[in-house]
Formats: structure tokens, sequence, C-alpha cells
């Protein structure tokens, strides 16, 4: 599982029809853009609990949709700064 930070929705109006009516958001994973399959109704701001490979396809709907990551949770609280100050002092080295 990973935690990012959803950035903004993605229209995409001619895509294939397995992607049915699914709304798409661009999350950030660090630095790195990723397009995930929503699937708990974010938005922009939130941090959310991404899943991917064959548990994305699963949470999006069917282990045949074609997503490798989708967003299964909306984090309550989420402060990245104290994530990275926790990981240092228990020697993880923070990022």
């Amino acid at each position: 599982m990973l935690i990012c930070k959803v950035v903004k929705p993605l229209v995409s109006t001619n895509r294939i029809s397995d992607f049915q009516h699914k709304h798409l958001q661009v999350v950030l994973d660090g630095s790195t853009q990723k397009v995930a399959v929503d699937a708990v109704g974010a938005i922009p701001g939130d941090w959310v609990i991404c899943v991917g490979s064959s548990a994305a396809r699963e949470a999006a709907g069917s282990k045949s949709y074609p997503s490798d990551l989708t967003i299964v949770g909306i984090i309550d609280h989420w402060d990245p700064e104290s994530a990275k100050t926790d990981a240092e002092r228990l020697g993880g080295g923070g990022g």
C-alpha cells in the first residue's frame, strides 16, 4: 500500500469501455505523479491509501479491470513532516 496525495481529477473522455465511468485522480507518490482509479470519492488535497497490482484491479471492481493503482481509503489525518521525523528517529532515514 502507498500513501499518496490527490492533486487533481483526470478527465479522459476517450478511453476503453472497460473503464466504464470510474473517476480518475492524479496523485503524488513522493515527487512522482501517477494516475489512480478513485474508488472512494477523494478530492484534491486529500491524503489517500492506494493499492497496486492485482489488489488495485480487484478494488476497482474486477480482477480483469485495467488498473494498476486504486485509491481505497481517505486518511483522516496525516502529517508527512511528522512521519519523516518519526522515521529518522527510528533509524529509517525518512522518506
